[in-house]
């Protein structure tokens, strides 16, 4: 099935007949509007293939049915993040695909939660061990996000300093901090056997620290087990995100959906011609 689209005299021909890997993510057409597009890309060759004016069901289905009933049964994986948005229309259309939960996803789900526990100590400093007044924690919490949230390899000496005086003064984000690395660690395991026994005890211990992280995992936790399966990710699709990101920018920002959606197919499928 080819896909198409008509962007002045060129003709965009797209075709999605060997698709197999399927990710589906979503980027702002005009930041701080809630006006957002969905993104269609194939895992498998980096590239983008489609996208939707709206997030709604019937815009993305509207998309998928376009490449025909042949090629959506022919999709083994789909790639998604947590919002739930997709789930029901890809297990409607797609029944015969597995749906794996995108381990950034998953990843981000905790580190926000651990930043607005950050962002709330920061703001009213509680439980300060003896002898830290709330202004010596305030002052280690500023500019910390970074030195908190990153892996904890890859810090400089600088963050490494500034994660160290953040534990020294919040026990409770110190333990969260803890909790937030161990939980990296799972997508190390070798199986999905292992990876199901580390997710449990994880979520027994993070419980108090994580609860709202912890609850989302156990509603995803089927879709989050299969990514051990085929290691299937949208990381391709946050790239994609981010070079979509560039072509708005380029172009000063775009309200017309059509005029941006061609002009980010072309740059993918037709390079020479945005040179």
């Amino acid at each position: 099935m080819v896909n198409g689209g008509v962007y002045g005299r060129k003709k965009v021909d797209i075709d999605v007949s060997q698709l197999r890997r399927l990710g589906i993510d979503e980027i702002a057409l005009r930041k701080g509007h809630k006006d957002f597009v969905v993104v269609l890309s194939d895992l498998d060759t980096h590239a983008l293939i489609g996208m939707a004016p709206a997030r709604t069901h019937a815009a993305i289905e509207t998309v998928l049915l376009a490449w025909g009933s042949e090629v959506l049964s022919n999709i083994e994986e789909v790639s998604i993040d947590l919002s739930g948005n997709y789930r029901g229309l890809v297990r409607r259309l797609m029944p015969q695909a597995e749906i794996v939960a995108d381990r950034f996803h998953v990843m981000k789900l905790v580190t926000d939660e651990l930043n607005q526990a950050r962002n709330a100590f920061r703001r009213h400093p509680e439980d300060l061990p003896e002898g830290i007044t709330p202004e010596a924690a305030q002052a280690a919490l500023k500019n910390s996000k970074y030195a908190v949230l990153k892996p904890e390899e890859n810090l400089t000496d600088q963050q490494i300093e500034k994660l160290a005086a953040v534990k020294a003064v919040a026990p409770k984000l110190a333990l969260m901090h803890q909790a937030k690395e161990t939980f990296r660690g799972v997508f190390d395991a070798k199986t999905g056997t292992q990876a199901l026994v580390d997710l449990l005890d994880w979520m027994a211990t993070a419980q108090p620290l994580y609860p709202n992280s912890v609850a989302t995992i156990r509603r995803w936790l089927g879709e989050i087990l299969q990514y051990f399966e085929h290691r299937t990710t949208s990381g391709v699709v946050e790239g994609i995100n981010n070079r979509l990101k560039l072509i708005k920018r380029s172009g000063y920002g775009f309200r017309n959906f059509e005029r941006f959606k061609l002009r980010c197919l072309i740059s993918w499928h037709f390079p020479t011609a945005t040179a």
